[in-house]
């Protein structure tokens, strides 16, 4: 059940948000196991006049530039997998976006399950119902 947020900035051009949203569900399905049915993803292009790395503008170089944040349970993925998420979302991110800023990022937040939830259950609470005892 993850929550994606991700924002973005590129040169002019045309609407990726929902190539972008599907990336990255496509990512967190393949990588780190999540179900498509329960991920939701929030894309939110930003003004690139007002995206400043090292004091500087990507987008006057150019480059585009992204933040993903993705909210899991802590204790459903391996270092690895979280690892391997991260690296193949920068190269996802690279493909739709064109050149990248290399300070762009993805931040995997891993929610302990009593302080996590959807539908007004926490993850523990899902948990328990299917592992009684």
């Amino acid at each position: 059940m993850p929550m994606i947020t991700i924002r973005y900035i590129q040169p002019p051009g045309s609407d990726l948000r929902a190539a972008i949203a599907a990336a990255a569900a496509e990512c967190a399905k393949a990588y780190l196991g999540k179900d498509p049915s329960v991920t939701a993803v929030l894309v939110e292009p930003a003004d690139p006049a007002g995206w400043y790395i090292a004091g500087s503008r990507p987008a006057d170089a150019g480059l585009s530039a992204f933040w993903l944040d993705i909210k899991i349970t802590a204790g459903t993925n391996l270092k690895a997998e979280t690892t391997r998420f991260v690296t193949e979302a920068f190269i996802g991110m690279a493909k739709l976006l064109g050149p990248l800023h290399p300070e762009s990022y993805v931040l995997v937040h891993a929610a302990d399950g009593h302080a996590y939830g959807y539908g007004g259950r926490t993850q523990e609470q899902r948990w328990a119902s299917t592992n009684p005892g």
